[in-house]
């Protein structure tokens, strides 16, 4: 009786949390409700909205797929094997997840534009034009190099998990370690897969910046060009509730790619690391990979943003007092990150203990926020508090709200991950030693899901303290980040002001990834 009354206070209080999440859902049942049949179907089967939901899927699939391709060795490098400098190379493959998609997209534009800084090198050899970086290849190159890292922080925590008696039993029954990676490793890393590649396609449809200005049209553009010239915001609102649409329907396709089979260790005992693969003469191509991502997502948008500080300061541009901004955006963002993993893990082992029909659905209502585009969330909350919480309406609450709304399936996804690759006998053998569902909870699982938890708030911490749409709407009066700062810069064209923040943006998120790396490795 105690058991069944534990399981239902799981169960309601993932529930409520995860009915909180669908809050700007609500909003946007409530707008599109105003429209009548007749103008939202006009509105849904007219050949600019069919040619905007061709464009966000196209630049979704392909930005998913680059980047499984990028991530998964990179992964298995940094994890499986003796790759010089490894734990280095894990924390520059995963720093391009700290440029805001408006300043990576800039960075792109200033090199490889028709006036770029590669042009100016080139003309001197008789190219007069380079091929053209806008539209759909310059939409996918951009959100490949700063999203990649969502799948690459994922399959990387799957493989940490990832108990070696298994290619260890594949080896013993004769298979190469070729065929033991195909059969037995990549199969029991779909979980961490599936999660990554559904975080990089929920970002791509949601993602604002990088269209934008490389003149993409997708579905946010749309709809925050619709929500900028129209009084009437029910149109916008029956565009997001597409979006929704796709989202879920993403949702359930991956979670039936994962299926129902088990990914945790086939023996209750602790866990142990095995021994790294020796790359020998695959050494060399191995760190030629690593460089050549690092340099093409890090290196050059990272030159290029000094390029405009250097110039700035030596044409003498005062820059704005940035400390202020960095103590607000770190605050925000540690508040919003911790909290989110706090509230995810129920709904995270709801899922994985306990599946069926009600768990999907709360899992789905989770994973709502990270398919609409900030600026949705961010008015739907605006609407919410003007109306029945003017207590909370411009406080810091309801803006780490907002980031939750938005970003809580990073954490989720990274935990039911991790919680996959949990034997349930675990916990069950401490329950036989006296202790409770809790006690065996917080004593066994907790520390063996520190990784999947640690991974979890980097994705949160590093998502929030970029962005923008939210703050710009939620934040109390006068409360500056280094993405308004950003912002407010780069749409004046002040390229050289935006520079300093986006540095100490790009060093703040480079010291928490090392932090949370080193955690990693004194956990596993």
């Amino acid at each position: 009786m105690r058991q069944s009354r534990g399981v239902l206070v799981l169960k309601v209080v993932a529930g409520l949390i995860a009915l909180a999440m669908a809050l700007p859902l609500l909003y946007l049942l409530l707008r599109a409700s105003s429209v009548g049949w007749a103008s939202a179907y006009a509105l849904l089967v007219r050949p600019q909205t069919l040619q905007i939901v061709w464009n966000s899927l196209i630049l979704a699939l392909l930005v998913t797929s680059i980047s499984f391709v990028i991530s998964l060795p990179l992964a298995w490098l940094t994890v499986s094997t003796d790759l010089p400098g490894q734990r280095w190379w894990s924390v520059l493959c995963a720093l391009p997840l700290v440029f805001p998609s408006y300043v990576g997209s800039y960075s792109l534009v200033a090199m490889m534009g028709p006036r770029g800084m590669v042009q100016g090198w080139l003309e001197p050899l008789g190219v007069e034009r380079l091929p053209s970086i806008y539209g759909l290849f310059g939409a996918t190159w951009a959100l490949t190099i700063f999203t990649y890292p969502y799948l690459f922080l994922s399959i990387r925590a799957g493989l940490r998990n990832l108990d070696p008696a298994l290619e260890e039993a594949s080896r013993s029954l004769g298979y190469n370690p070729w065929a033991t990676f195909w059969r037995v490793t990549l199969p029991n890393l779909r979980p961490s897969i599936a999660g990554g590649a559904l975080l990089v396609a929920l970002y791509v449809l949601s993602d604002f910046g990088a269209v934008s200005l490389l003149r993409f049209n997708s579905f946010t553009r749309a709809i925050y060009v619709q929500y900028g010239s129209s009084f009437d915001r029910s149109l916008a609102s029956m565009l997001a509730l597409v979006l929704v649409v796709i989202s879920l329907a993403l949702l359930i396709a991956v979670q039936r790619m994962q299926g129902v089979a088990r990914y945790h260790r086939v023996n209750i005992g602790s866990s142990r690391r095995k021994q790294p693969v020796v790359l020998g003469r695959w050494r060399w191509p191995a760190l030629l990979l690593c460089s050549t991502v690092v340099m093409a997502s890090l290196v050059l948008p990272a030159s290029v943003v000094t390029y405009w500080l250097i110039r700035g300061l030596a044409a003498g541009e005062s820059l704005v007092p940035l400390w202020l901004a960095l103590v607000n955006s770190v605050r925000a963002a540690g508040l919003a990150a911790v909290t989110a993993a706090a509230l995810a893990l129920p709904i995270a082992y709801l899922v994985v203990r306990f599946p069926g029909r009600y768990s999907a659905w709360v899992y789905n209502l989770a994973y709502i926020g990270n398919g609409l585009p900030g600026i949705v969330i961010a008015l739907s909350l605006v609407f919410f508090g003007a109306n029945y919480a003017p207590f909370l309406y411009q406080t810091l609450a309801m803006l780490i709200f907002a980031y939750i709304v938005r970003f809580l399936p990073e954490v989720t996804g990274t935990l039911r991950a991790g919680l996959l690759q949990i034997s349930p006998r675990l916990e069950e053998a401490a329950r036989t030693l006296g202790y409770s569902r809790r006690q065996a909870i917080r004593r066994v699982t907790l520390p063996l899901l520190q990784p999947g938890i640690w991974a979890g708030i980097a994705l949160v911490f590093l998502s929030t303290i970029k962005e923008l749409p939210a703050t710009l709407l939620l934040g109390p009066t006068g409360f500056s980040t280094l993405a308004t700062q950003i912002w407010s810069a780069t749409s004046e064209a002040f390229f050289t002001r935006a520079a300093a923040p986006a540095l100490i943006l790009l060093v703040v998120s480079a010291l928490s990834i090392v932090l949370i790396l080193r955690q990693e490795e004194r956990s596993s």
